[in-house]
């Protein structure tokens, strides 16, 4: 397992891939898989069943993991 400059909290840039160029905070980091979640970059359309969370169902817009090399951490 790989030791990361990134942490939950920081500011990164996306380097590479569809989201590149934009900038957001870092949601959580997956070390096992060499991925990061970025608040607000690859959104994905997940279907939900109707459940106590989710009353209606339907669909919501969730951030998908991206690798680690495709971001750079934001200094200042």
């Amino acid at each position: 397992m790989a030791k990361f400059k990134i942490k939950k909290g920081d500011e990164v840039k996306i380097i590479a891939g569809d989201d590149k160029g934009k900038t957001g905070k870092v949601l959580s980091v997956l070390p096992k898989k060499n991925q990061v979640i970025v608040e607000g970059c690859k959104v994905a359309k997940k279907a939900v069943k109707p459940s106590e969370k989710f009353q209606n169902g339907g669909f919501i817009n969730k951030e998908m993991p991206m690798d680690i090399s495709n971001v750079a951490k934001v200094e200042g």
